[in-house]
């Protein structure tokens, strides 16, 4: 789509489109990104970003055993995950092919906080420290660095291509960046003495991948990510 037919969309779409993607959504992706090579390039560098901050923050975690890392590189790897459909989208063209690894998508950050929040409980019985905390601040500042680069991609390709989609992502990832801050203080904490900080604080991130994973399902039934 040209810049002078975006110019003549009918006002009430657009404000629909405005509408719809003004809180961030995982799964199906609005027009403004598909318009636009610009807009998937962006799309699949951020995700190649958030992979890899996933991937280290992984590693880590086999050698800290950090509850509070667990969920926050689940967090990082289900938004890496919500370039999926886009991806999908572009390959087969396909509107309904799309909404289903939306849905796939959205199942499988489910079950990854499940999992998360399930292994958080456990450590909060046997009161089990995360080792190596100065791997585990690294790793906590590399969630934080991975999504303030993501955040800063996708914010400037969502300004120059009038994209609300991907300007909500950007803000996203701002605040995903904060999340991973929370590793950097449950490793200060259990260094401090406070060993019961790691597993609350990866409660706490489970919330928000719970909080997340519905915005998801909302998005991939077709309503809008957040009502007014």
């Amino acid at each position: 789509m040209s810049h002078t037919e975006t110019c003549h969309l009918d006002p009430a779409h657009t404000h629909e489109l405005d509408h719809e993607h003004h809180g961030h959504s995982h799964g199906l992706v609005d027009e403004s990104i598909k318009r636009s090579r610009e807009g998937l390039r962006a799309v699949v560098v951020t995700l190649v970003i958030l992979g890899v901050t996933a991937v280290i923050q992984g590693a880590i975690y086999l050698s800290t055993g950090s509850i509070a890392l667990l969920a926050d590189l689940i967090h990082n790897f289900g938004d890496a995950l919500t370039a999926l459909p886009l991806g999908i989208a572009f390959a087969l063209r396909s509107a309904k092919a799309e909404r289903y690894a939306g849905l796939a998508v959205v199942v499988t950050i489910l079950a990854s906080a499940v999992v998360a929040g399930a292994l958080a409980v456990e450590k909060l019985i046997t009161r089990q420290p995360p080792t190596h905390l100065l791997a585990l601040a690294a790793a906590g500042v590399v969630g934080i660095v991975g999504n303030a680069i993501a955040a800063q991609i996708r914010t400037s390709a969502g300004r120059r291509l009038n994209s609300p989609a991907l300007i909500a992502d950007g803000a996203h990832a701002k605040s995903d960046a904060i999340v991973s801050g929370g590793v950097v203080l449950s490793a200060a904490m259990v260094w401090a003495g406070f060993p019961i900080a790691d597993p609350i604080i990866g409660l706490v991130i489970t919330a928000m991948i719970l909080h997340i994973t519905w915005e998801s399902w909302r998005t991939v039934r077709g309503g809008p990510a957040h009502e007014h």
